[in-house]
């Protein structure tokens, strides 16, 4: 197995190791989001309209009583409006049981959305026993019916199905990640960019292509992506180097929360990379990065190197910084 492969199924085992949207310990993000923000697409091919102007206004409890004579009539639209008010439990107790139930009769009319959601509560047995056979197949009519989710989410199960990922399996996994980033989606743009960096999964190694993905999952913030690609473009990988832009992008990561970030930020203030060399402002953002766990030789020698007045000024700025 060559080295190009090894790490792209590390990089994927991160993927399909954590839940969706999961938070890692750097604050990178390996995860997809496992809910879309409300909108009528969502529904199916027709929305509740009454029932979803009042879901959109939070009258959630009105919004499922209009819902609920239609969804009993099998409105498939109706029904994945309840589902979402139950498994989220606005205007009502959360119920994931019932949330299972009218997103399982919305799956077995063909709304790709509830094929979706259905097949999250198989996979954790919420709501509904845990069957992951069904799971996958719920989640690969979905994916093939073109929802970005299900194509990002499924991929991860091709992967996760076996101990070690054929070269097959990743080939089609990949298929499914590159579906949903041409549909936008970060988590799968950034995958991408991991794809194209290790040259696998069917795709020649292009790092201008990957680098290309990497902008694009970091405009839609996503953090690691923006960590990475601020890294990329201060080493000049994949394109022309940009020392400006990449402190500019480190920064946005850094301020947005990403722990990676803020350490790797401090370093560039430290070195005067892409900014005027300040060593109490990289002072600052080795403190905010340590107060969350993180910890760097380097930047600790760099802390003791300070006076006691500089280290008081690098703590003031620290406990300003967001």
């Amino acid at each position: 197995m060559s080295h190009a492969f090894r790490i792209l199924l590390l990089f994927l085992a991160i993927l399909t190791a954590l839940p969706a949207a999961a938070q890692g310990p750097d604050g990178d993000r390996p995860g997809a989001p496992k809910v879309e923000e409300a909108l009528p697409r969502r529904f199916g091919q027709r929305a509740p309209d009454e029932a979803f102007g009042a879901y959109q206004r939070g009258l959630y409890v009105t919004a499922r009583n209009l819902a609920e004579p239609r969804a009993e009539l099998g409105d498939s639209a109706a029904q994945v409006l309840i589902a979402e008010i139950y498994s989220r439990g606005l205007g009502v107790k959360r119920d994931e049981a019932e949330a299972a139930k009218w997103y399982s009769r919305a799956a077995e009319r063909g709304v790709s959305e509830a094929q979706f959601q259905y097949a999250m509560m198989l996979l954790d047995g919420r709501g509904v026993k845990r069957d992951n056979k069904q799971a996958f197949a719920l989640m690969e009519e979905a994916a093939n019916a073109g929802n970005r989710l299900a194509q990002f989410n499924f991929a991860q199960m091709v992967l996760s199905g076996e101990a070690e990922p054929t070269p097959e399996a990743l080939t089609r996994a990949v298929g499914y990640f590159e579906k949903a980033a041409d549909q936008k989606l970060a988590d799968a743009e950034y995958a991408m960019a991991e794809v194209y960096a290790n040259g696998v999964g069917g795709r020649t190694a292009d790092e201008a292509m990957a680098r290309s993905f990497l902008e694009r999952a970091a405009r839609q913030n996503y953090d690691t992506a923006q960590l990475e690609y601020a890294s990329w473009l201060i080493a000049g990988r994949g394109g022309k180097r940009d020392a400006v832009a990449g402190f500019a992008w480190m920064k946005r990561a850094a301020e947005g929360g990403n722990v990676a970030a803020r350490n790797r930020l401090a370093k560039l203030y430290v070195a005067g990379i892409g900014v005027e060399g300040d060593p109490i402002a990289g002072a600052a953002w080795y403190l905010r990065a340590q107060r969350a766990g993180l910890r760097d030789p380097e930047m600790d020698d760099h802390l003791a190197g300070l006076t006691e007045a500089q280290l008081k000024a690098a703590e003031d700025q620290a406990d300003k910084l967001r």
